[in-house]
């Protein structure tokens, strides 16, 4: 179905705003937008005069479907904590696409979510990029493989340490990994040596994500909120020359000239939660302003079910209360977790070629009185806010006979 959303202010984010824009829709992408766009006879319109059109909003850390909310341990399936290299495992095979959640998402303008595995383990596996609508995890599935996710700090060492297996300091956890990238070197060549050869070789699944992490094809993404934690992720990147995205980064402001002079983004949050353990002691709303300011590309999380999925434009609100730019809080839901996770051509931004992933706000969306009131997913329109009734309407994911 080809749509057009007409007479908006329209934020493509990665470009001006336009007044009275329009946004034309084709076959899940957008094909065109400006103030002089031709809208086929046949299209469904959608009059936006007087409210704000983006593009919808990216939570690139999150547990959304892995972690379900109000399932207990029976919905929670963040963490494989039998082995601390859990390379081969895959949030893609522990994804429920009915818990309430993703609807949630929905209702906050998140269209995209880069799900991980928990940080229980030194290594937690592969993450995956969806959709948050669609009726099974392959409809919803667009970046099947976009990174590993990584933990230092008090996490792992807990976790283990509890087992009376190594690791259960900082040290092991580091070693943890070095080993395991070392593994990995070695497998590859042995692996190059065996095809060179003509000979059999037998694939391992765990050597195989790592060497993927080591040629650049899959991102790391590494847990970590302490300074010190975070000095460790980058000596241990810059040793293995992988690419290196820091989630959480709690006190990166503390050291946020170190990280631009390493170029290393940092997915920042969860912002509204307590300093429920040490490594949080630091945690302050000024740090995404400190970090912008200093260089550093930031995106914003929830880390759901951390802190609820819908509640991730706020975060950016109040970091924007607190000295964050108004212009780098839009690019941290939007343009900046697409590009630092290399899905920048697809999502992120209002332009030809995108994805057709389009919010519409009765406001500014960084004013908490605004709220999304249309959503649309791949040109499809999935979210509704009813003000009768002053609840969201999502489309039906079930089959009807």
């Amino acid at each position: 179905m080809t749509t057009a959303i007409t007479n908006g202010y329209v934020v493509p984010v990665d470009g001006d705003p336009i007044d009275g824009g329009t946004v034309l829709m084709d076959g899940g992408t957008i094909v065109a937008v400006g103030t002089d766009v031709d809208v086929p006879v046949d299209a469904q319109v959608v009059d936006a005069a007087g409210q704000w059109v983006l593009p919808g909003f990216i939570d690139a850390h999150a547990h959304l479907g892995v972690h379900e909310d109000g399932e207990g341990w029976s919905g929670d399936d963040t963490n494989e904590m039998t082995d601390p290299n859990g390379a081969r495992f895959r949030a893609l095979d522990g994804i429920d696409p009915y818990e309430p959640g993703f609807d949630d998402a929905l209702s906050g303008g998140v269209t995209s979510v880069v799900i991980k595995p928990g940080s229980g383990n030194p290594i937690g596996g592969r993450t995956v990029g969806v959709k948050t609508w669609g009726r099974t995890v392959l409809d919803m599935t667009f970046a099947e493989d976009v990174s590993v996710k990584s933990a230092l700090g008090e996490n792992p060492k807990r976790v283990y340490g509890e087992k009376d297996r190594t690791p259960s300091t900082r040290l092991g956890v580091a070693a943890t990994l070095r080993e395991a990238f070392t593994k990995a070197r070695n497998y590859v060549a042995q692996r190059d040596h065996a095809a060179a050869e003509g000979k059999p070789f037998d694939v391992d699944l765990t050597m195989e994500t790592l060497a993927a992490v080591l040629d650049g094809d899959l991102y790391w993404d590494q847990h970590t909120h302490r300074a010190d934690d975070i000095v460790t992720a980058v000596r241990l990147a810059e040793e293995f020359g992988y690419k290196l995205v820091v989630n959480h980064g709690t006190e990166g402001h503390l050291i946020a000239d170190f990280l631009a002079e390493h170029e290393v983004p940092v997915i920042l949050g969860p912002l509204f939660t307590s300093r429920a353990k040490v490594e949080l002691r630091n945690r302050s709303m000024r740090a995404a302003g400190i970090m912008a300011r200093a260089g550093v590309k930031l995106a914003i999380t929830t880390d759901h079910p951390v802190v609820p999925i819908h509640f991730l434009v706020y975060q950016a609100a109040l970091a924007v209360k607190d000295g964050l730019d108004r212009e780098t809080a839009l690019r941290a839901l939007t343009v900046h977790p697409a590009e630092m996770l290399g899905l920048g051509d697809r999502i992120g931004a209002l332009k030809p070629g995108m994805d057709a992933d389009v919010a519409v706000w009765s406001g500014d969306p960084l004013d908490v009185m605004n709220r999304a009131r249309r959503v649309f997913v791949r040109g499809r329109d999935v979210y509704e806010f009813d003000g009768s009734t002053g609840e969201g309407v999502v489309a039906d994911r079930r089959y009807r006979e």
